[in-house]
């Protein structure tokens, strides 16, 4: 049987890895708001989006955290008027990336949160370890 404490602690790893690939993609998505193409024909970029769920690990019959796909949004685009831009079409409106800034800093906060809590939680077990093992010493 596997140390419950340790368990905490893989577990929460777990938490805090998909937490950053995340923050890997509200990241992008922040970077390439404004990212338009070079031509009406083509698509600018395209917010991601990704896909959390749990995963059990049969040995110890804990339930992980794992990312299971990072997709992309299928909001429409953002059409802004722009005749001189080099992707604006015939009636001179460029297609602009559908990526709300608002909801990607609110997503990164949610995220960090996330992280925050699973580093607690990390923290905390890696304390009731000392303890046991100071414990132990006595």
């Amino acid at each position: 049987m596997a140390d419950p404490l340790q368990l905490s602690l893989t577990i929460s790893g777990a938490g805090m890895s998909a937490e950053t690939q995340r923050l890997r993609i509200v990241s992008e998505n922040i970077a390439n708001a404004n990212t338009t193409s070079t031509s009406p024909d083509i698509n600018p970029y395209q917010r991601k989006t990704i896909t959390f769920a749990a995963e059990l690990e049969r040995g110890t019959g804990v339930s992980r955290v794992k990312v299971v796909d990072v997709g992309v949004d299928k909001a429409p685009f953002v059409m802004v008027h722009n005749p001189s831009h080099a992707a604006a079409n015939e009636l001179g409106m460029v297609k602009m990336p559908n990526v709300d800034i608002l909801l990607e800093m609110a997503d990164m906060r949610e995220t960090l949160r996330s992280y925050e809590a699973n580093m607690q939680a990390v923290k905390q077990a890696r304390k009731l370890i000392s303890m046991t093992i100071d414990m132990m010493r006595k």
